[in-house]
């Protein structure tokens, strides 16, 4: 999945995951703010909360790293999203020839 996941923060904390699932859902599927087909998206807990999403093309994960600006609008409220690019840390156990270098 790599070069198709991209990380969101801002979030707004007052939504019940499923509607948060559905705004997020909803906005990174325009095409007018870059998007396309999703393959995942998790929320993932934490303070502040962020989301995981997966596009299915690498290149509309792209789109969206290059977008300027991406605002969620909830309620007439307005939300600057940041969004950033997820890279996985490879586990030490899982690296070919990870063995000898100590």
């Amino acid at each position: 999945m790599a070069g198709r996941t991209v990380r969101v923060r801002g979030l707004p904390t007052e939504l019940a995951p499923d509607r948060m699932v559905d705004k997020l859902t909803i906005h990174f599927l325009r095409s007018r703010n870059g998007g396309g087909e999703i393959a995942d998206l998790q929320l993932l807990p934490g303070d502040p909360p962020c989301a995981l999403i997966t596009f299915e093309a690498a290149q509309v994960a792209q789109r969206i790293l290059e977008a300027k600006e991406h605002t969620l609008t909830v309620g007439g409220k307005k939300y600057p999203l940041e969004v950033t690019a997820h890279v996985v840390e490879p586990n030490p156990d899982e690296v070919e020839g990870g063995e000898g270098f100590l």
